[in-house]
């Protein structure tokens, strides 16, 4: 038995029925497996029992009363996962389905997709499993203070700093940052995600979909090739799909179809954004509209379809798994060339094999996706310097920051004879670093 494999095993025994960690931890450590045999020091050091054990795991009880005079009570969780390369940073994710499992999952994924901004920030994430969906603002300022009230205890500027996630937008962010200040007596960066009026960052509701859009452009630049006159599918209509879809526009690309959770949207003349945000982020209707005042375009009810439109790239931006064997194939088969994962895992495993084995540049969430966090780290960098940086600013760093990381894991992928497979090379070039801090820094 390998000693990859011997921590598997152990890791599966000592954390029972938690299978989204354990699925995360066999996705990584498996292609880590070239890394550990070229550094056995590594085995004597038992850095991968570390490396997949969080360093601290808060579980606390949420209590919260909502507008009719009803107590309720929720679970709150902060998995502080690795703090080797700097403090801990990663969401708060409010949703019914977050549990111990799913927390830790996403949790040891941002410890690598950190290390590959190449900013000083370490891996975590928390969250509820409250749902803020249905509840009045009343309501969701009650339950984010209560959250706060516990987790004040466990962060810091220079500890660990929250940002949000899946339901937990500006509004929630401001909440919770009210609380901190106020029990703490102090106004410094410890959550990321701010309003402009009170530390945020510019660019930060642009930067994930931005970022995508520049580490596929370096992986179409090396390849002598550009976005002009692409044809591009992009999953979902959120902040990552919307401003993805704005600048592959800008770049001269023609992005043609779009969808929400009920259906997709087909406009061979190329979508009108105007018409998108101004349904979804003025209006917060339903893609569907966008037949309705679109000549020329048309709605499809339900969402799988959306593979089935011919393009040159396809940029799922959406939901976990959305991509499957099917899918990919099919994409394959109408000449796709390219794919870059904006939202976390949206391809399955057996999607991800389809894509390589056919030639197609796949760009994996954790380094395709990684300009948010990287975004929210250069906010952290201006709150410590009591500055505030220009929307050119920040977008000329974050897109080095992007052409950087795709060069990194190109390079780590060659250096272990995977040329080309930027599942491996993202993995490796993340662990390497962390496993350097790890490894100066003692049995810690």
């Amino acid at each position: 038995m390998t000693y990859v494999e011997r921590v598997l095993k152990d890791l599966k025994k000592r954390n029972p029925g938690e299978p989204e960690f354990h699925q995360a931890a066999t996705e990584i450590l498996t292609t880590l497996a070239p890394v550990v045999e070229k550094h056995p020091e590594y085995e004597k050091a038992g850095l991968l029992e570390r490396f997949v054990e969080p360093e601290r795991v808060v579980m606390f009880r949420v209590p919260w009363v909502d507008d009719k005079g009803k107590v309720h009570v929720n679970k709150g969780y902060r998995v502080q996962f690795n703090s080797a390369i700097g403090p801990y940073k990663g969401g708060l994710r409010f949703h019914p389905s977050v549990n111990l499992s799913i927390i830790k999952f996403l949790g040891l994924e941002q410890i690598l997709k950190n290390s590959l901004t190449g900013l000083p920030i370490g891996g975590g994430k928390g969250g509820s499993d409250f749902d803020p969906k249905g509840k009045s603002d009343r309501e969701i300022m009650a339950f984010c203070q209560s959250f706060m009230t516990e987790l004040y205890r466990h962060i810091g500027a220079d500890t660990d700093v929250p940002a949000g996630d899946i339901g937990v937008g500006g509004r929630e962010i401001g909440f919770l940052f009210g609380q901190y200040k106020k029990i703490r007596n102090e106004h410094v960066g410890v959550l990321t995600g701010r309003g402009l009026s009170y530390g945020g960052s510019l660019v930060r509701t642009e930067a994930t979909g931005y970022g995508l859009i520049y580490i596929t452009e370096e992986a179409l630049k090396v390849r002598g090739e550009s976005f002009e006159g692409k044809t591009v599918v992009i999953s979902g209509s959120g902040n990552v799909a919307i401003y993805a879809c704005q600048k592959a526009q800008s770049l001269g690309a023609k992005v043609v179809a779009m969808y929400d959770s009920n259906g997709y949207i087909y406009d061979p003349n190329g979508i009108n954004l105007d018409v998108v945000k101004d349904i979804k982020e003025v209006k917060r209707g339903r893609i569907k509209e966008y037949a309705e005042r679109v000549p020329g375009s048309t709605y499809t009810e339900g969402c799988k379809g959306i593979w089935t439109i011919p393009c040159d790239i396809a940029l799922p931006c959406a939901t976990q798994n959305e991509i499957d064997a099917q899918a990919a194939q099919t994409l394959v088969d109408n000449g796709c060339k390219y794919v870059g994962e904006g939202a976390n895992m949206p391809s399955t495993l057996e999607a991800i094999d389809i894509f390589q084995k056919n030639g197609v540049v796949f760009l994996p969430a954790k380094a395709a996706n990684a300009g948010g966090v990287a975004t929210s780290a250069l906010e952290m960098a201006q709150s410590s310097g009591r500055m505030f940086w220009s929307f050119e600013e920040v977008d000329a760093q974050l897109k080095n920051i992007m052409v950087n990381i795709y060069h990194n894991i190109d390079e780590a992928a060659r250096e272990y004879g995977y040329e080309g497979n930027y599942v491996m090379g993202a993995n490796i070039a993340g662990f390497k670093k962390v496993a350097d801090a790890m490894m100066a820094q003692g049995i810690v």
